[in-house]
């Protein structure tokens, strides 16, 4: 089963309250992107290189994807 979302563009990244790497969506939203082997594997995401190559890079946003099903079911 694939990821449902809506695809956004990364415009940044900061650190929630427990450490953890956020993406910055261009939608406003904010994804996670943890690096936790062997479930996640992002090892892009511990060195801000690897972090600046993903800039404008796309993540399925599914607050936007809830967003717009929430939207269509009120119509």
């Amino acid at each position: 089963m694939g990821t449902v979302g809506v695809g956004r563009r990364i415009i940044g990244f900061a650190r929630d309250e427990d450490d953890d790497w956020v993406a910055l969506l261009d939608c406003g939203h904010r994804q996670h992107v943890r690096h936790r082997p062997p479930w996640t594997n992002r090892p892009w995401v511990v060195n801000a290189a690897g972090r600046a190559a993903h800039l404008g890079h796309t993540l399925c946003c599914v607050d936007c994807a809830d967003h717009n099903a929430d939207e269509r079911e009120n119509q």
